[in-house]
């Protein structure tokens, strides 16, 4: 323990004795700040405590690098990260160092995918060392913190958050779920300091009281006195944070990697602790493990990393994503920005720069550094700034003026009635507030405070709200894109296939995208991956406005909106996962067929995107092999509305444009006819399968059976399962009465006895539109019955009552709209034929199933009237002779025939009774 802060002990004592009536745990508390101080301060290898984005840390941080010039530079990052670096040069601040592993090993599958970023701006002070190192020849940067994985092996996952809770703003969910890390998150951990700190300094939020009570007391202070002073806050947020055993167990086991790390690296370089320099948050700097120094102990053993596969980029990043991901107030990136670019000048401090940095101020020629100073002994400089009463910041009428003119005026563009009057009020309410605040110059957020209260009052005319008007023009939301070198294979990739197009794809916003295939053939490759990129990315990377891609069609015409630059970071995760976007798009199938819990249906539809967007046979029949062992597994009907669109798809597709069909897909027809037929009578009489599955797997049953029986299936199959079949559920009984006459074993005659039967029966008619319910699915399995279908609807809406038919028809509406695409245009179309085409002929119209014609028997009079008819007209009887093989006269034929059918009439009325059903 040195004497340079026995001073500052002596006063804290007495006051402790003072404040707490004598010592006891106050006077513990002070002197353990002292003493973190003063341990800190005398460790040989300096030490600088950084807050995250802090402009003062900023600017302390590149005076110190001036005037130290350090040979080695430990940074509080995660160790692995350190390749990426170099790539910064690269990219338009802010952008996110991330850490991205989706094959997940040692891990729980849930968490998956892991990602991990730590965001960079200009105005932060692990850019000035990362600058400063980079740029530096003979210079040293090692990044120190825990590696990705490590992140996640401390990691305990919370609870998942409030579903209710609104989605975030597109430029606030840049960083997406990552894990965010940051150097030097210096916020107080105890609820009832915040509270009290905020409550007498007199601001909303902790960015204001940082603002307030250190930016601008640090801005123009020296090296000690920032040193310590942040040595001190970490300390105090450190001793009074409260008992919160695994957050502390991961703080310490930080703080021990990084003083093991670098021992190692100063055991194994040979360089000297003097000629170096460890950045670090402030909460970290004030540490009291065992491992803390270069003298420290070496006990801590860093623990192998796990079997995930871990992928390394760059990622845009913005203001407000930064401000979301770690808690900060709306705005106070954009006024740190701000702070720092106001700093620079005033303390004419020389920033570092990434030599060819994207969007930044250009420099000429690097300039040289100045010969390193000599470091003066460590002095007590903290008590002097604690002593020191505030200094009053003169009021800057022209600046608080140029604001107030400028925020009118943003006000008036975004719909508002602001005027002259109105800045005048605003900049007499921004003095107002600051001296009720005790504040000798309004602060931005006073004059945000004052903009709301005098413009906005109560009324928001647009989407933008003043208080958002003012973080934009306060520097705005500055949002990062990374560079065309910096970005991973894949998104280059992308970028260069996509070059006909002639658009500036980095760029942020939508574009329009014209494609002409017709007349320019070689645009049907970009037209290929533009739909591959629309099922990877989010929606609105890539949106279609005009053409479609359908099972065997070919494009003519497209028009697309890309917002591939606002939607930047979706595409570099995208390279995370494989080098092209078939490769990610075909993995990602695989894993969507392979997961545990896929059912036939999802199985079948990779099969289908797979035949979409890659064209692979060969990944199409390894993915339907997988739908037929996992339709055999299956014993619930939920997915059978699925499986029969997306296979009757498939075949289509296939039978016009293969030759043969492929061999699993008539495995899968095989295979479902037997496997629906055994599941059939249960489903009839299972209450959880709904009419429409049952409707569906009778469509299969029906619609694959031509294909089935030449596949080797049996029909006695599908007839004991009807015949084995005994619903109870009205639209169900519906369905197999349906079923029964596809197969033959009903007539329609009895089908329509029957309905006459219910309507006839009182006790029946509260229940007979479920009846009809089961009809209308019942056209999925047995389209032929489309004429019957319109005849009982007709029937229904002609005799049931309204108090019967009105509740029914909300039931009749939705499940036609559900299945519009498939029921309605045979409905429609059976209708127009049945029902008269003009408005005048309806009221003498009478239904056809109401005015049946006489059967041949009654209407067939002796001595034969149909002769002279066949005789009028041969052509049809020679055509039908000829293909009998018949070539007898007229004259020897005719008086046989007749006297045929009157000995036989039983043939007659047969035909008939087909020709009146159909």
């Amino acid at each position: 323990m040195s004497g340079a802060f026995e001073a500052l002990r002596g006063q804290l004592q007495e006051a402790a004795a003072v404040f707490a009536d004598g010592p006891g745990a106050l006077e513990g508390i002070l002197l353990g700040l002292v003493d973190d101080v003063d341990r800190a301060v005398r460790e040989p290898l300096e030490i600088f405590p950084v807050c995250h984005h802090s402009p003062a840390s900023a600017v302390a941080m590149a005076r110190r690098l001036r005037e130290k010039q350090p040979k080695v530079v430990y940074l509080e990052l995660c160790e692995d990260m350190a390749p990426l670096l170099t790539e910064l040069r690269n990219c338009r601040l802010p952008v996110a160092v991330q850490a991205f592993a989706t094959d997940v090993k040692g891990f729980p599958a849930e968490w998956a995918p892991l990602s991990v970023v730590a965001p960079i701006t200009e105005a932060s002070a692990e850019y000035q060392a990362i600058a400063y190192a980079l740029d530096t020849p003979g210079v040293e940067l090692v990044l120190v913190d825990r590696s990705a994985d490590h992140v996640f092996q401390g990691d305990e996952r919370e609870p998942q958050a409030d579903p209710d809770t609104p989605p975030a703003e597109e430029e606030a969910a840049l960083h997406g779920d990552a894990i965010g890390v940051e150097i030097g998150d210096l916020r107080p951990r105890f609820a009832e300091l915040e509270e009290h700190l905020l409550r007498h300094g007199r601001v909303r939020h902790w960015s204001e009281w940082w603002h307030q009570y250190v930016e601008l007391p640090l801005g123009e202070g020296d090296h000690e006195t920032y040193r310590q002073v942040m040595f001190l806050i970490g300390s105090l947020f450190r001793r009074l944070a409260p008992g919160d055993t695994r957050r502390v167990r991961v703080d310490e086991d930080r703080e021990r990697y990084m003083w093991t790390r670098m021992r190692e690296h100063l055991a194994a370089s040979g360089a000297d602790p003097a000629d170096c320099l460890y950045v670090c948050g402030a909460f970290h700097a004030a540490s009291r493990v065992a491992e803390f120094g270069v003298e420290g102990t070496d006990g801590f053993v860093i623990s192998p990393r796990s079997g995930s596969t871990w992928q390394y980029g760059l990622i845009p990043s913005s203001h407000a994503s930064i401000e979301t991901q770690f808690g900060l107030a709306g705005g106070s990136v954009s006024i740190a920005a701000t702070e720092w670019a106001k700093n620079l000048k005033r303390t004419k401090v020389k920033q570092f720069q990434l030599e060819g940095q994207v969007g930044g101020p250009k420099r000429k020629k690097a300039a040289e550094l100045p010969a390193p100073t000599s470091d003066p002994a460590s002095s007590d400089h903290l008590s002097g700034f604690l002593q020191r009463p505030p200094v009053l910041d003169r009021l800057d009428e022209a600046e608080l003026l140029g604001w107030s003119v400028e925020v009118v005026r943003a006000a008036r563009r975004n719909g508002y009635l602001s005027s002259t009057a109105d800045a005048i009020a605003v900049f007499e309410t921004s003095i107002l507030l600051a001296g009720l605040r005790d504040r000798a110059k309004p602060t931005p957020y006073d004059f945000q405070d004052a903009a709301v209260t005098c413009i906005e009052k109560d009324v928001v005319p647009g989407r933008r709200d003043v208080r958002r008007i003012v973080e934009i023009m306060m520097g705005g939301d500055r949002i990062g894109q990374v560079g065309y070198d910096a970005l991973p294979p894949l998104a280059r990739d992308v970028h260069d296939r996509l070059e006909p197009l002639n658009l500036k794809l980095q760029q942020r916003g939508v574009q329009r995208a014209l494609l002409d295939i017709a007349s320019r053939p070689e645009l049907e490759p970009c037209s290929d991956l533009l739909w591959m990129l629309r099922y990877l990315m989010p929606h609105g990377a890539a949106r279609p406005i005009m053409g479609e891609r359908r099972l065997g069609e070919r494009p003519i015409q497209e028009s697309w909106d890309l917002a591939l630059g606002t939607h930047q970071r979706a595409l570099i995760e995208l390279g995370y996962e494989g080098v092209s976007i078939e490769q990610v798009l075909e993995q990602r199938l695989r894993r969507a067929a392979y997961h545990p819990r896929a059912t036939a249906a999802k199985v079948l539809g990779a099969v289908e995107d797979a035949t979409l967007y890659l064209r692979s046979a060969r990944l199409a029949g390894e993915l339907g092999t997988r739908a037929l062992e996992v339709l055999a597994t299956e014993r619930s009907v939920d997915g059978a509305p699925e499986v029969l669109r997306r296979v009757r798809r498939l075949l289509a597709h296939y039978r016009t444009s293969e030759p043969v069909l492929p061999r699993w897909i008539e495995d899968f027809v095989r295979t479902g006819y037997a496997h629906y037929c055994t599941l059939l009578p249960a489903a009839f009489t299972d209450e959880e399968a709904g009419v429409e599955q049952v409707a569906a797997m009778l469509g299969f049953l029906f619609s694959m059976e031509a294909l089935a029986l030449s596949l080797g299936c049996d029909r006695t199959q599908l007839e004991l399962a009807i015949a084995g079949s005994h619903p109870q559920e009205p639209s169900k009984v519906a369905l197999l009465w349906a079923a029964q006459v596809q197969l033959g074993r009903l007539s329609r005659a009895e089908l329509r006895e029957r309905c006459a039967t219910l309507l006839a029966n009182p006790l029946v008619l509260p229940a007979y539109p479920r009846y009809l319910s089961g009809f209308v699915h019942a056209l999925e399995p047995a389209p032929g019955l489309a004429d019957f279908v319109v005849e009982a609807v007709s029937n229904a809406f002609a005799e049931l009552p309204d108090r019967l038919l009105l509740p029914w028809l909300p039931t009749l509406i939705t499940t036609l709209r559900s299945r519009g695409a498939e029921l309605v245009p045979l409905l429609v179309r059976e209708a127009g034929r049945v029902f008269p085409g003009r408005l005048a002929a309806l009221d003498a119209w009478v239904p056809p199933w109401k005015n049946q014609p006489e059967s041949l028997t009654a209407s067939r009079k002796p001595g034969g009237n149909g002769l002279p008819l066949l005789a009028a007209h041969p052509a049809t009887c020679d055509a039908v002779a000829n293909l009998l093989g018949c070539d007898e006269p007229w004259g020897s034929t005719a008086p046989a025939g007749l006297a045929l059918l009157e000995r036989y009439p039983d043939s007659a009325v047969a035909l008939e009774e087909v020709l009146i059903g159909v």
